[in-house]
């Protein structure tokens, strides 16, 4: 096993996880339950971390990672064309009524 990745959050470290499982790169997280024991240990060694099982999957996982850190985060808001309600940009459906937002992103998008 070897450490490819040390999240700030659980929930960032599940997303890493899945991301390498989706690219049948088996792993594991660490550290699941260690923030509770932050103040008795230095918080560095809270966070949790993304371990490989297999080295010979590391190079490949490295590249999963380095293309989750560089996906940027969207931000912003966008109105559903159906009840006018806003919802966050990364939305794929209105949270409000279900409708599709996915012509209104590729609009915003093609005026960009």
């Amino acid at each position: 096993m070897k450490k490819i990745y040390s999240a700030g959050n659980l929930l960032e470290a599940q997303i890493v996880l899945d991301l390498l499982e989706h690219a049948y790169i088996p792993a594991r997280i660490f550290n699941q339950h260690a923030q509770g024991c932050v103040g008795e240990i230095p918080f560095t060694h809270a966070y949790p971390e993304v371990w490989i099982i297999r080295e010979e999957d590391f190079e490949r996982g490295k590249r999963v990672v380095e293309t989750y850190e560089k996906t940027p985060t969207t931000t912003g808001i966008i109105r559903c064309p159906a009840c006018n309600e806003e919802n966050p940009a990364n939305f794929q459906l209105c949270w409000k009524c279900g409708s599709g937002l996915e012509i209104v992103l590729y609009q915003a998008k093609v005026s960009e």
